[in-house]
């Protein structure tokens, strides 16, 4: 894997986090979570659809509020930051990977990766396109840089996402069932892939996904279930492989 810039991790703390949305009547998605995510841990949040697993990523990823609590990054109260600063947090620090991966149709793999930055591409202390060119040839992309999303497999599109993620060089990946939309064994490529990021920048990395087997990947596994963590699981030793399968059977 080619040698990208080496990431200053964060630290995120969630505190007595609640989130509820209204449409007609009252859905309490997250209920009073509290949650550290320590610096260069990847953590998978598991659980049932609807127990606030994406809405726990989203609120950390700053594309929602909470209602209530907190959530510290890196020791800053995100909530002190809106507008611009907020949006300027947001692009310097996160990078998010997509189920749906989110690629503009029209654009070759390469436009894809600059895409996020291109805006604000003077201001950068790097060559844009010499960045996502290598980030490219880091992700086994190398040959398909002129090829537009149509022209790739699904594995080959999430491997894009991975590198337009990492264009901004950011200190938290957050990414929302990865795996979701490709087969076993691109699944497995895409988070051997995640590790192998993760392990060679230091970086602070949270997977939301219901499947065990991407669970396994991770250091930690937080269970969720009706808006409340319920369990968690150390995957690093290999006899909580097995925990966490039971507890998304439990859960479903």
């Amino acid at each position: 894997m080619k040698e990208i810039p080496i990431t200053i991790s964060m630290s995120i703390i969630a505190q007595k986090l609640s989130k509820v949305y209204s449409d007609g009547s009252e859905v309490l998605a997250l209920n009073a979570v509290d949650l550290v995510i320590r610096e260069s841990e990847f953590t998978a949040i598991m659980g049932p659809s609807g127990s606030g697993k994406s809405t726990l990523l989203n609120l950390i990823g700053t594309l929602d509020r909470p209602t209530k609590g907190r959530i510290l990054i890196d020791g800053i109260d995100i909530a002190e930051f809106s507008g611009d600063v907020l949006a300027d947090f947001r692009r310097t620090h996160l990078g998010f990977i997509f189920q749906l991966f989110n690629l503009v149709p029209t654009l070759t793999s390469l436009e894809n990766v600059m895409l996020p930055l291109i805006p604000y591409q003077r201001g950068l202390g790097f060559r844009l396109k010499q960045r996502a060119e290598e980030l490219l040839e880091a992700v086994g992309l190398v040959g398909r840089m002129a090829h537009t999303p149509g022209e790739l497999s699904g594995g080959e599109q999430q491997r894009v996402a991975v590198a337009r993620a990492l264009i901004n060089n950011p200190s938290v990946i957050l990414a929302d069932e990865p795996t979701g939309n490709v087969d076993t064994k691109q699944g497995d490529e895409i988070m051997e892939l995640l590790m192998k990021v993760r392990d060679s920048r230091n970086q602070t990395t949270i997977v939301v996904t219901h499947n065990p087997r991407v669970a396994a990947f991770a250091d930690r596994v937080v269970f969720l279930k009706d808006g409340t963590i319920v369990d968690e699981s150390d995957l690093r030793s290999e006899l909580e492989l097995e925990n966490v399968s039971q507890m998304s059977r439990a859960g479903s």
